[in-house]
């Protein structure tokens, strides 16, 4: 199916003119003034708001340092007073005359308001966790407060661990009141969760069973050896009290908040169903709708996404099995012909420690292979600062295969590419590398790192379709640069990759508004695909938990590969791919249609 600018259609003004790449402020301008400082408050609201993105981009330091000690307000009360500050600010926004500031300040004015417009209308419903205008989750819209892949219990301790520095007693001082506003986050949370309850938004059965068992996980064991308690006494050793301060606070007060978690999700489970989408919500439609907008900021609809996936999947499959026979594979579909590829011991890391020490060393040399090949698809580098790590054990039950983001602002800290090495038979030597390049270099981490340079309401903003879109043209320029050359393998790891999310949106939309069960949906991925079982199963239950927001993926890259063939298609000899992907890259976190604005004007030249 081609797409077109209609469907593009969700923007906060018709009448926003074409922009130019750059995000400088302009001067002399009372208009533009006067909104720049309207975005520079909202900014230390959002951070207010959000303390945990102070830390996570490295500025909760000076005159922003008391946030270092805080962190967001996960019970009703708080939700609901972020909610009305949300609006409050909706509406300073919507009374700014758009045609009346310079291209630079429009572009970002629209883009804050509509990641509020977005956030606004996911408050409306009464249950659920609007994460839009959160930086550190802000990839996922939740029905159910926690789940095996949302929940205090699994974002904050590897917050605290990996991004809360310490370098000084008020440093760690600030870590033990964050572990007291942990435990008051997770009652919050279970607030919320009875409430829920009342309205009969219960997780399905398979997802409540995921998520107990690591909240036991999360619960048990020596409370001195929680990732929580020995991070800071690790680093605290030489400041007295601390480390007996936090084993206080995890013994009497994040331990109690857990147990009263878990209680409350053990009565979830005992009258919990399995039916999976959000269509047995209440308006469960409406809110598919919003989180579909949200994620693709786009208004397709189901029926439209569902279509689109298949004919997608059809192009890509096509390719694939051209592949496959050129390999001998001639045999069967190309989904049964890859799962049997799956199981070929050839692609395979042996189980266990060994086997995954093999794993990370091949994910260092497809890095540092990458780095050679950057040059040729970019002419404005980044230093694609970060490091590979392993998911911690509890976060893997219910974790997506990786995930990866750039790290603070100043360059301190290191982005993250995590990988999930609970089940290695999941992985492949042909699957792995376009997954390296889709979440370190040039994908997200890459990517983050150009949203640095905007102004810090646009670093603290992300939109679904344009990052995750942009990961997977990130995996396409992998093959474009030759990665693939002498690998057939390999590429065809790379299109089953894109494939995989022309998958989603089948997927998704088959969940959510066609009802699909659980198991129908793992059966049509796994035998469709040709991925494991197991792989697929965490998949399904990821799209449960969050509606919508893997439909972003396939969304968002099938734009950018629209926006790229209609200027080299105008442009003709004056195309240079390095500009376009500097152009798109450096244009930052925005909805589609402002991203093909931000286009059109690098094709006329401006």
């Amino acid at each position: 199916m081609s797409t077109t600018r209609r469907d593009f259609c969700i923007a906060t003004s018709a009448a926003m003119a074409a922009t130019t790449t750059s995000i400088s402020m302009s001067a002399g301008n009372e208009r533009d003034a006067a909104a720049e400082q309207l975005l520079g408050d909202i900014t230390e609201e959002l951070l207010a708001d959000y303390p945990e993105n102070a830390t996570a981009l490295g500025i909760d330091h000076g005159q922003r340092s008391a946030l270092k000690s805080k962190l967001s307000d996960r019970s009703a009360a708080g939700q609901s007073a972020i909610a009305q500050r949300v609006k409050s600010r909706l509406n300073q926004l919507k009374a700014i005359e758009l045609a009346s500031l310079s291209p630079a300040t429009r572009i970002n004015v629209d883009v804050v308001r509509t990641a509020h417009e977005f956030a606004l209308e996911g408050f409306a419903h009464p249950y659920g966790d609007v994460a839009s205008l959160n930086l550190n989750w802000s990839w996922r819209n939740a029905p159910y407060v926690v789940a095996q892949n949302t929940g205090a219990f699994l974002e904050i301790p590897s917050l605290l661990d990996e991004q809360h520095t310490v370098n000084s007693r008020e440093d760690a001082e600030a870590y033990l009141a964050r572990m007291e506003a942990y435990a008051a986050q997770i009652d919050g949370e279970t607030e919320r969760l009875r409430s829920a309850a009342a309205l009969k938004v219960i997780a399905p059965d398979f997802l409540l069973a995921k998520t107990l068992d690591q909240l036991r996980i999360a619960r048990g064991g020596d409370l001195a050896q929680w990732s929580l308690v020995s991070s800071i006494s690790r680093r605290a050793r030489e400041m007295p009290g601390i480390a007996d301060g936090a084993l206080k606070i995890a013994r009497e007060k994040v331990a109690p908040a857990l147990d009263r978690q878990l209680a409350e999700l053990e009565a979830h489970a005992k009258v919990a169903t399995s039916d999976a989408g959000a269509w047995k919500l209440p308006r469960g439609d409406e809110y598919y709708a919003w989180t579909l907008r949200a994620s693709t900021t786009t208004r397709l609809s189901p029926d439209e996404i569902h279509r689109r996936g298949q004919e997608e999947l059809r192009a890509l499959q096509s390719e694939m099995d051209a592949i496959l026979k050129k390999q001998g594979l001639r045999n069967g579909s190309v989904g049964e012909r890859m799962t049997a590829l799956g199981k070929d011991p050839r692609f395979a890391f042996p189980e266990g420690d060994a086997g995954r020490a093999r794993l990370m060393k091949f994910l260092d040399e497809k890095v540092a292979d990458m780095r050679t090949r950057l040059p040729r698809a970019f002419a404005t580098p980044v230093p694609g600062f970060f490091e590979i790590k392993r998911m911690p054990p509890e976060v893997e039950p219910g974790a997506p295969g990786a995930y990866g983001g750039p790290g603070t602002i100043d360059g301190k800290l290191p982005g993250k590419f995590w990988i999930n090495l609970r089940d290695l038979g999941i992985w492949t030597t042909y699957n792995l590398p376009t997954l390296t390049f889709h979440e370190s270099i040039p994908g997200h981490v890459w990517q983050g790192e150009y949203s640095f340079k905007l102004p810090l309401c646009r670093s603290l903003l992300a939109f679904n379709a344009y990052s995750e879109g942009w990961a997977l043209y990130a995996e396409q320029l992998a093959d474009e640069l030759g990665v693939y050359e002498n690998d057939p393998f390999g590429r065809l790891g790379y299109l089953q990759s894109i494939a995989f999310r022309a998958c989603r949106l089948v997927v998704d939309t088959g969940l959510h508004a066609r009802r699909w069960t659980r198991q129908q949906a793992i059966d049509w991925f796994a035998t469709t695909n040709g991925s494991s079982v197991a792989e697929v199963a965490g998949e399904v239950d990821r799209y449960c938990a969050w509606p919508g927001q893997a439909c972003g993926y396939k969304v968002g890259h099938s734009e950018i590969n629209r926006l790229r063939s209609a200027a080299q298609k105008t442009m003709g000899k004056r195309f240079d791919l390095r500009r376009f992907n500097d152009t798109v890259v450096m244009t930052g976190g925005v909805p589609m249609l402002t991203l093909a604005r931000t286009v059109d004007a690098f094709v006329a030249g401006d």
